[in-house]
């Protein structure tokens, strides 16, 4: 399996419901790594996984959606608590949709795999992945 990653970053605020999460239910910021992986068995026609540009824009352009956001005050995540797995889910669906869309290029149809992968520091991380 062949495979590319591009690496991107984003600011947010949030806050977490549930004694769980102690002092992170109060509004707090997070900077988070994010490192797009995308992968196939063979490379396509021009020798590549994916055209890496067209990938970094589609990163970018993702998480330009979200940048600078408190995420607590996205309708799109009422009742949720954004904590950086289920963020990493959110980044993979949305790109999943642009190359659906054709937003990587035409040989992008043949992408088997892709992994998200969110750092939040750099001792802990977690990560959405699965087959496209």
């Amino acid at each position: 399996m062949y495979s590319v990653n591009v690496r991107d970053h984003f600011m947010i605020a949030h806050s977490f419901r549930g004694e769980v999460f102690g002092p992170a239910q109060r509004l707090h910021g997070a900077t988070y790594v994010v490192d797009l992986e995308l992968r196939r068995p063979e490379l396509d026609a021009d020798g590549v996984v994916v055209d890496i540009g067209l990938a970094t824009l589609v990163l970018r352009s993702v998480l330009g959606e979200l940048n600078f956001r408190n995420l607590d005050d996205e309708a799109a995540f009422a009742g949720r608590n954004t904590t950086t797995e289920f963020m990493a889910r959110v980044i993979f669906d949305r790109i999943a949709s642009r190359i659906t869309a054709g937003e990587l290029g035409p040989h992008a149809s043949g992408l088997a795999s892709m992994r998200v992968c969110l750092h939040e520091s750099h001792v802990a991380w977690a990560a959405y992945e699965r087959t496209l």
